[in-house]
């Protein structure tokens, strides 16, 4: 039973873990090379890795998505989608694709004459789900070794769920201490009691048994 309360307590962490990382923001410094729009095919189970802006989303087969292309300060590619999160999951309430799609058109550049960008976003890139992380905004920088900035509402949001969850911790202690502790305590002095008591007529009976060896 232990091992499956180790199991099930690492599982918890691991999928929230994993869940912090697709939702919080990130940054990469990247050059846009193109941007494009494409029809994209919904499958049934990866469509959770798209944005739902509406709910007509919902019951579309495929849609057009647009993509920016980019390389990153590293030399490696990165694909990007731009598509509105509208009042869903994730709370980015993003209504400017348009504008965002108009701003990396503008910031194309070569590598002969590179212009660098912090790019905002969030999700995961995977070339085997075809899924591909969402483009929040742009802002320039002076090159691929600029600052992308302090991580304000990374630091606030883990700093709320780390006062969550201590807090839980806090109450489940002082809860324990003044109801389980106490009743595990009785359970443990009523069992060594009986323990006793059973050792005692143990001892009578042997006693009683040595009598007879003794006639």
């Amino acid at each position: 039973m232990r091992y499956i309360g180790w199991t099930i307590l690492i599982s918890f962490w691991v999928f929230f873990a994993a869940f912090l990382h697709y939702t919080l923001p990130q940054r990469d410094i990247v050059r846009i090379v193109r941007v494009f729009e494409e029809r994209q095919d919904l499958n049934d189970w990866t469509r959770m890795f798209w944005s739902r802006p509406d709910e007509q989303s919902d019951g579309l087969i495929n849609r057009d998505v647009q993509f920016l292309q980019t390389v990153q300060a590293n030399g490696r590619p990165m694909v990007y989608r731009n598509e509105d999160t509208g009042w869903s999951w994730p709370p980015y309430f993003k209504f400017d694709t348009s504008n965002l799609f108009t701003e990396a058109a503008d910031a194309v550049s070569t590598r002969a004459a590179p212009e660098w960008y912090v790019l905002t976003h969030y999700g995961w890139r995977n070339e085997f789900l075809t899924i591909f992380p969402n483009a929040i905004s742009i802002r320039p920088v002076d090159g691929p070794e600029a600052s992308k900035g302090i991580p304000w509402i990374n630091i606030i949001v883990l700093t709320l769920i780390a006062a969550f969850f201590y807090a839980i911790w806090v109450r489940w202690r002082r809860f324990r201490r003044a109801r389980i502790d106490p009743k595990l305590e009785e359970l443990q002095d009523n069992w060594e009691a009986a323990g006793d008591a059973v050792s005692a007529k143990r001892g009578r009976i042997r006693r009683w048994l040595d009598t007879w060896k003794a006639k």
